[in-house]
Order: C-alpha cells, then sequence, then structure tokens
C-alpha cells in the first residue's frame, strides 16, 4: 500500500509486542497505619549470641554477681571495724567512770579528814576533862552525842594499854625494859590516837615496855 505524499510527518510511537505491556519496577511499600516500623535491636548485628566474644573476659553476668560479693565483703569488714571502734569507745567510758567515782571518794575522805582533824583537840580537851570528872549532866550527853557522829563519819579512835607496840601507828614516848617480855607492849596511852578508813590523822602517844636493846 502506498503512502500518501501529502500527509505531514507525525512522530511514531515506539514498536511494542501485542499482548505483553512493560511493567515499571516496584516502589518501596508504605508502612500500615498503627503499626511501627521494625527495627533491629541494639546490638543486633545478625550475629549469634556470644559470637566474637572474649572466652578469657568476664560477661556482664559474671562481673554482676562478682560486685555484690566484694560489696558485702567491704560492709562486713567497716562493720567489724566500726563495732571494735565501739567496744573501745564503752571500754574508755566505763574506765572513766570507775576512775571518776574513785577520785570523788578521794576527796569525800580528804574532806572529812581535813574537818575532823581539825576536832581532835576538842576530843583531847573532852578526854581530859572526863578523867577530872569534870563531864557531868547535860555536858555529858553532848559530848555522848559528839562521838557519836564522829563515829558515824568514820572516825576510829585507836590506842589501848597492853596492845603490842606497832611503830607504824604508835608513838613511843618512853621505854621501859623487862625481861618478861617477848615483843614490845604499850603499857599506857598518854594520847589517843585517830584513824578515818585507812588514813592515819594522828598516832597514839604510849609508853612502851620490853626486853632490853642489844648490847644494852
Amino acid at each position: 500500500m502506498n503512502r500518501p505524499t501529502h500527509l505531514p510527518d507525525l512522530p511514531q510511537p515506539p514498536l511494542a509486542l501485542v499482548g505483553h505491556r512493560q511493567e515499571e519496577p516496584p516502589g518501596p511499600v508504605p508502612p500500615r497505619a498503627g503499626q511501627a516500623e521494625e527495627r533491629p535491636a541494639q546490638g543486633d548485628t545478625g550475629k549469634p549470641t556470644g559470637a566474637g566474644r572474649d572466652p578469657g573476659r568476664p560477661s556482664r553476668q559474671d562481673g554482676a554477681a562478682a560486685r555484690p560479693a566484694s560489696q558485702d565483703a567491704a560492709l562486713r569488714a567497716e562493720l567489724q571495724e566500726r563495732t571494735a571502734d565501739l567496744q573501745r569507745l564503752k571500754a574508755e567510758y566505763d574506765n572513766y567512770r570507775k576512775r571518776v567515782h574513785r577520785d570523788r571518794l578521794a576527796v569525800g575522805e580528804i574532806a572529812v579528814a581535813n574537818v575532823l582533824g581539825r576536832l581532835l583537840p576538842v576530843l583531847d580537851a573532852l578526854a581530859e576533862a572526863g578523867e577530872q570528872g569534870e563531864v557531868t549532866g547535860g555536858f555529858q550527853r553532848v559530848a555522848e552525842a559528839l562521838h557519836t557522829e564522829l563515829g558515824a563519819l568514820g572516825l576510829q579512835p585507836f590506842g589501848t594499854a597492853g596492845a603490842p607496840f606497832d611503830p607504824l601507828v604508835h608513838e613511843a614516848v618512853t621505854y621501859t625494859p623487862d625481861d618478861r617480855l617477848e615483843e614490845p607492849v604499850c603499857t599506857a596511852v598518854l594520847r589517843q590516837g585517830y584513824r578515818v578508813g585507812d588514813r592515819l590523822l594522828r598516832p597514839a602517844q604510849v609508853t612502851v615496855a620490853g626486853k632490853p636493846a642489844a648490847g644494852a
């Protein structure tokens, strides 16, 4: 068939096979509404669990188990140290309390001894008046009450005739040789001695008799 010559040249469509449609490449599928895009978990690299781990290096679970054990040991050591400190502090406080109590007793005894020591001349005057028969009536009752109260404060008289002579508490005024005596003996008390507890206020003045001194 001859092509007419009076028609202008028109662009010709590309040739295509009948029954075969050229398809465009598929694009990305949009996510569904309300469904989050799935992402790989952090650390998920597609490798199996434990892949690439150093066999000689402890895992996180092993380190987590070791940390509490070390913390418990440190807490126990600190608890023992604090307990020892408290025990040492309690012992120091007990010693301090005992020392304070002992010092208070000593101060009280010294104060009482000083007062009683100032009253010894009064007792000597009463004893001398009693030897002369002047302590009678109401004055005698006053003297007895005074001795009672001083005894309640711890004043103890000592020194009696016939007692063994003790140079620690007796003051010998005279010494009479006597071959019949094995040990020195107080024959008479010239002035009464006094003590408060273990504290000597005044020795007793006595006359002593005993064996003659060697070479006398």
